[in-house]
């Protein structure tokens, strides 16, 4: 009897699942609550420094799926367009973004329970990229005080080469534009070459509250864009003050890879011009120490910089941990170590990898004279819409590329090598046309050797004039010779691309100054181009089998 009810039961449920089912079905398939009628729209909102795109939830049981999009620069194509990167999904109405300053667009889709229930969004623009003004990340207010030294630390904007803090007793005269304000100013810095400075304010412990606001600056010193509204900075005289170098791990690109050469950067504590920076596997036995961790698998010292590239690569999967520390003169600590940051090298793909990308600083990244690889936007792999090691290694000559092939790309074993090396090559005195060929000859043999296409690039033209004023740096004469030459050589192999014409300024002469602040690396919008130029011809790459 038991049995034969049981039967009913499973026979009655299964009939109200699959009516249930149907009705789902016809509300989704005929829109009978017009969702697809819906353009979901979605502000980003910033919580100490993560940045979060928020939507509304619609008003139907379903899940997101959002698409990331980076937008062309519509030089090469003539037309802007949309390269997908990547896709996620949520079943809340919110996703983590990045806060880098490049040009992402999102579009949120939602789903039900048998597809599609809204047409993909508008582009939604990420607010970093376009910012005409630096975007505060730390906020002192009257629950949460500052110090007398506070760090104030805002997101990078695109192609600053530095930064002027202004220091005011109130709001200023006239918010935003370009000029210091001629009312309530105290004090101004130029002497800022990252996203972040400890500012010294015991000159003004009288005050309760004080405002800052920050613009940047070009290779000149002439405004990149606005101040930044005012920021209230209000003061607790009794606070301690900082003591420790903060690591500058703000505007990172999530989900993209870092180059196999990492370099650590920070916020500098005021005053202090030494550094140490120390990595580890594990973290240290002592977080907030002053000696060194005696399980450390590497350190270096560097003075009068924010920033220390690595001299060995991490290409071996895992999660790896580095602090930083100030130091005096007599290479004591000064304060403590800094907070603990980290990155995380992924294991190898199970087949070949698709692409890797080998050459010198205009590889590894760097732009805009003081921004470091670091920051991802100024690499060129990062506008790619497929994946694309960064091999990269900073000061490399065409010979010095050469030399670590076995060592850095061998162990990958990519199907196809991106090469762009020899312009340190092109600068050198000393260094031929011939030289470079030479060397540039044996990176290909190598390649063929082990089953890897190698795709040159062609040479960059240079901007001695630039590369004086910036580098304080002569250039080889006859460097456009040379340029001629090696580009000659690479236009006759198999295999190349021939970025070489996009550079020029309106002479024809000289990389163009839009493009490179510094004539040597082209900034984002150069890198975007590098990007868009090899992605147009993916006819020369060969596909994983």
């Amino acid at each position: 009897m038991l049995g034969e009810y049981m039967k009913h039961y499973f026979f009655f449920t299964g009939i109200i699942f699959l009516a249930v089912l149907g009705c789902i079905f016809g509300i989704e398939r005929m829109d009978l609550l017009n969702l697809r009628q819906i353009d979901v729209t979605a502000q980003v909102q910033e919580t100490d420094g993560n940045a979060t795109l928020l939507w509304e939830r619609l008003p139907y049981p379903c899940y997101y799926r959002v698409d990331t999009y980076l937008k062309t620069t519509g030089t090469v194509s003539d037309e802007s367009i949309y390269e997908h990167v990547k896709t996620e999904f949520t079943t809340s109405p919110s996703c983590p973004i990045s806060s880098a300053p490049i040009p992402f667009y999102y579009r949120i889709t939602a789903y039900g329970m048998f597809g599609a229930v809204t047409a993909p969004s508008s582009p939604i623009p990420t607010p970093y990229f376009m910012a005409k003004s630096p975007i505060s990340i730390y906020h002192y207010t009257k629950e949460h005080p500052a110090s007398l030294k506070p760090f104030l630390v805002w997101h990078s904007i695109p192609n600053a080469v530095l930064y002027e803090v202004e220091i005011l007793s109130a709001p200023p005269s006239k918010e935003s534009g370009t000029e210091l304000s001629p009312t309530n100013h105290l004090m101004s810095t130029r002497n800022i070459f990252t996203n972040g400075w400890q500012a010294d304010l015991r000159a003004y412990s009288s005050y309760e509250k004080l405002y800052w606001r920050v613009r940047a600056l070009g290779l000149e010193h002439e405004p990149i864009g606005e101040f930044s509204i005012a920021e209230p900075l209000y003061l607790d005289k009794s606070a301690e003050f900082p003591n420790r170098p903060i690591p500058n791990t703000y505007d990172q690109v999530m989900n993209f890879h870092q180059p196999i050469y990492p370099v650590y950067q920070w916020i500098p504590l005021n005053g202090v011009t030494h550094y140490e920076v120390e990595l580890l596997t594990d973290p240290p036995a002592q977080e907030h120490g002053i000696l060194p961790d005696p399980n450390r698998a590497w350190a270096q010292m560097i003075t009068a910089t924010n920033a220390i590239y690595d001299e060995y690569a991490r290409p071996y999967a895992g999660k790896y941990y580095w602090r930083v520390r100030g130091l005096d003169t007599q290479g004591n600590t000064v304060g403590t170590w800094s907070d603990l940051a980290s990155f995380t090298v992924d294991a190898p793909p199970k087949n070949r990898l698709y692409a890797a990308a080998l050459g010198d600083s205009i590889t590894h990244g760097g732009g805009a004279i003081s921004s470091s690889p670091a920051f991802l936007e100024y690499s060129y792999t990062t506008y790619l819409p497929f994946t694309c090691l960064n091999l990269g290694r900073s000061g490399d000559t065409a010979h010095t590329t050469l030399e670590r092939f076995e060592q850095d790309v061998l162990p990958l074993h990519p199907e196809n090598l991106l090469i762009l090396t020899g312009s340190n090559s092109l600068r050198a005195t000393g260094i031929t046309a011939q030289d470079i060929i030479d060397d540039l000859d044996e990176l290909q043999k190598k390649c063929l050797a082990h089953d890897i296409r190698p795709i040159f690039l062609t040479l960059l033209p240079l901007n001695p004039e630039r590369i004086s004023l910036a580098f304080h740096s002569e250039t080889d004469l006859s460097w456009k010779w040379k340029l001629t030459a090696v580009n000659m050589w690479i236009r006759s192999q198999d295999f190349y691309i021939d970025i070489e014409p996009y550079f020029y300024d309106v002479q024809k002469q000289i990389l163009d100054p839009r493009l490179s602040t510094d004539g040597l690396h082209p900034d984002i919008d150069g890198k975007r181009m590098m990007a868009e130029i090899i992605n147009q011809h993916r006819d020369v790459f060969q596909e994983l089998p």
